[in-house]
């Protein structure tokens, strides 16, 4: 392999962005994981104090 070979593989591997796009995608996959599980135990909290408060009014009758 001669050096100008190998220098225009170093130029064309710099501007490659395929693997820089795919990344940015994971990380915005990711975020919105993330926001939709804190979303998710948000209201699985009011929920459970919904059934809670119900379940108490139905016991003490």
């Amino acid at each position: 392999m001669t050096t100008t070979c190998l220098r225009s593989r170093i130029k064309r591997f710099g501007r490659c962005q395929q693997g820089a796009t795919a990344v940015e995608y994971g990380l915005i996959a990711s975020l919105i994981v993330v926001a939709l599980l804190s979303a998710l135990n948000s209201f699985s909290d009011a929920n459970d104090a919904t059934y809670n408060a119900i379940e108490e009014a139905i016991v003490t009758d």
